[in-house]
């Protein structure tokens, strides 16, 4: 299958077409990692509100510059697990032995995850989440300010100190995107940059829900090389946009710019 999309220095690509048909045609093992934003058949107050659209589900009615739609967000919950389970068996013959699988989910769906990545055989190491900090309000209800990131390994995955080992925060607080949004359900950029980093420096990432291209711009800025699929053109078109923007941005080796000192990294904590 030839991508919609590649960079110039072939190090990221984007397949257009529904992630079940694209997956098999992959190499098999040349995955490092799976860092991915699936539909999540959920929103809404009410069981009623999961068929509506995702303009009307995801979006204030304030909201002028209405985004796209997208499909894939209307199953109920057994059909969303067995749909799940369809795509995560796939990746594995995709990825390499002890490759990372990280999706997020929604507090509705974290159950039907967890069941469905260890169903697809992946190797189930946990939750990370993802506190948005000024989630809209609710009358009598905590705020849904939470979102998770179910994740496991293909097969096992070494859990050694040695020199050079990375270690990797398990909840992360940063706003998400609001005048630079261009998917109704689009995550932070800075977010997905700490997400990508459980990848080794040269990896592979893929995307099997790519949508506007966020986890493509995050490896882009980390050096990492991408490989995303997305079933809707116009979102197809919106990522390629994105991240050709970022590889235009990124500076010649040797001229990176200075960390910024008001950039707050979240702290590590050790264990008790």
């Amino acid at each position: 299958m030839t991508p919609y999309w590649t960079s110039r220095d072939g190090r990221h690509a984007l397949y257009l077409g529904d992630c079940l048909d694209v997956l098999p045609g992959l190499a098999p093992g040349s995955v490092g990692a799976v860092v991915t934003d699936p539909p999540y058949s959920s929103g809404g107050l009410y069981r009623a509100d999961r068929m509506k659209d995702t303009r009307t589900k995801y979006q204030s009615f304030s909201v002028v510059d209405e985004k796209p739609l997208f499909s894939g967000d209307n199953r109920d919950q057994r059909s969303w697990c067995l749909w799940c389970c369809l795509w995560m068996g796939l990746l594995r013959r995709t990825c390499r032995s002890g490759a990372v699988l990280a999706t997020f989910t929604d507090w509705r769906q974290l159950p039907t995850a967890t069941g469905a990545i260890q169903a697809a055989g992946w190797l189930w190491l946990g939750i990370a989440s993802w506190d948005k900090v000024d989630a809209r309000p609710v009358p009598n209800r905590f705020r849904s300010q939470t979102e998770f990131l179910v994740w496991g390994s293909n097969g096992p995955r070494p859990c050694v100190t040695s020199p050079g080992t990375s270690y990797h925060a398990g909840a992360w607080s940063v706003r998400p995107p609001k005048s630079d949004r261009e998917h109704s359900t689009q995550k932070p950029v800075k977010l997905l940059e700490m997400i990508v980093a459980i990848a080794d420096d040269d990896d592979l990432v893929l995307d099997p829900f790519a949508g506007s291209g966020t986890t493509g711009v995050a490896c882009i800025r980390t050096g990492r090389r991408f490989i995303g699929v997305e079933l809707e053109p116009r979102y197809a078109d919106i990522a390629v946009r994105r991240m050709e923007r970022e590889l235009e941005r990124r500076p010649l080796p040797g001229m990176e710019p200075e960390a910024d000192p008001c950039d707050v990294q979240p702290e590590l904590f050790a264990e008790s």
